[in-house]
């Protein structure tokens, strides 16, 4: 698999998913393999060997910090994987019996429930307690960083053999540490690490973490997403009411942000407008086709899947204008970008610079 990353080959991935689904892990120990071989996979260098001098080696497994509590009383503890200025990642095992999940269970009167099949998707209180008493374990442990080391971005948290979780702090102050990207696509499976553009996401939090900040993404989105929809704004604004102009805009983004997050299928709206450029003709049947399908949650033969519906009546009625190829060109340009990584409030800031 070279390279590793987004370009790892399908059976490399499949071989680890396989490897790693089966291993219940008698010994936490196997956390260490496991980080390692998934580093290999993402295309991450690997964790360096540790030595005496903490401040020697700052990306490493068992990484040595300090407790200091309000009563002045001191204690040391150990970061499983720990990458200066990018992440503290805690590791788990949930198949271990006899530890801390199932105690608060028991203490809030209880039973575990049945567990999702190993590194597949599925409802699982019993890991979720498990995730939550773990991420308090990893905010502990970053506040105990020395303060020249800062505030990592981001927290992991690693049931090994299953799934992972992300949360990100982009401030530097270490004060909310929420799920990123967001809260439907924060815990990764096994089976996720199929795709590549999670794979490569995940592989940002090793090498450029900041690259991955909403804030900063979105400000490049406005420059560059605001000239495209200009172009189009303006074309139509010569022949339409700006009212319905924008409304027609902020459907078509909604779309590119739906299709991103998972809403509607991965890059449906993307071959839509691809196939229209071929065709600009067919521009206004197959978008309106897929809004009204958004609109009722119905099947679209526009982008030939089943659609969920939309609450809220942003898609009901919706009208649809007819581009040629360069309006077209300009919308499939501004669907592109990762909407994943926008913020939708971002939404209106878009629309009043193409406008203005």
């Amino acid at each position: 698999m070279p390279g590793g990353g987004a370009g790892t080959d399908a059976a490399a991935v499949d071989a680890f998913i396989a490897k790693w689904r089966v291993s219940e892990g008698a010994e936490r120990a196997a956390y260490a393999q496991f980080l390692t071989e998934f580093c290999r996979l993402i295309g991450a260098g690997t964790p360096l060997p540790p030595t005496s001098d903490a401040e020697a080696v700052t990306y490493r497994f068992e990484y040595p910090v300090a407790f200091h509590d309000a009563a002045g009383t001191s204690g040391t503890g150990r970061i499983d994987l720990y990458k200066k200025s990018c992440f503290v990642l805690e590791a788990k095992q949930s198949r271990l019996k006899g530890q801390r999940k199932e105690i608060l269970l028991a203490e809030a009167g209880t039973e575990e429930p049945s567990a999702a099949p190993r590194g597949r998707r599925g409802a699982d209180r019993a890991l979720d307690v498990k995730m939550l008493h773990a991420k308090r374990q990893a905010e502990h442990y970053a506040r105990a960083l020395p303060a020249s080391h800062g505030w990592p971005p981001f927290i992991i948290l690693c049931d090994v053999g299953h799934c992972f979780e992300f949360y990100a702090d982009f401030s530097g102050q270490g004060k909310n540490y929420a799920q990123f990207p967001d809260r439907h696509r924060f815990r990764v499976y096994l089976d996720d690490l199929r795709d590549p553009a999670i794979r490569a996401r995940i592989a940002r939090i090793w090498s450029d973490p900041a690259a991955l900040d909403p804030a900063r993404h979105a400000a490049l989105a406005t420059r560059q997403i605001a000239t495209r929809l200009a172009a189009v704004s303006k074309a139509l604004e010569r022949r339409y009411d700006a009212e319905d102009v924008a409304l027609f805009l902020m459907r078509c983004l909604f779309t590119m942000f739906a299709e991103d997050v998972g809403l509607i299928p991965r890059d449906s709206f993307k071959r839509l407008l691809r196939e229209c450029q071929e065709s600009p003709r067919s521009f206004k049947q197959l978008v309106e086709d897929l809004w009204r399908a958004m609109d009722r949650g119905d099947y679209s033969s526009a982008v030939r899947a089943q659609i969920k519906q939309f609450n809220g009546r942003m898609f009901a009625e919706p009208q649809v204008f007819a581009l040629g190829r360069d309006g077209i060109a300009e919308l499939l340009a501004a669907a592109e970008h990762d909407w994943s990584l926008v913020e939708p409030a971002i939404f209106g800031a878009l629309l009043e610079q193409a406008l203005e």
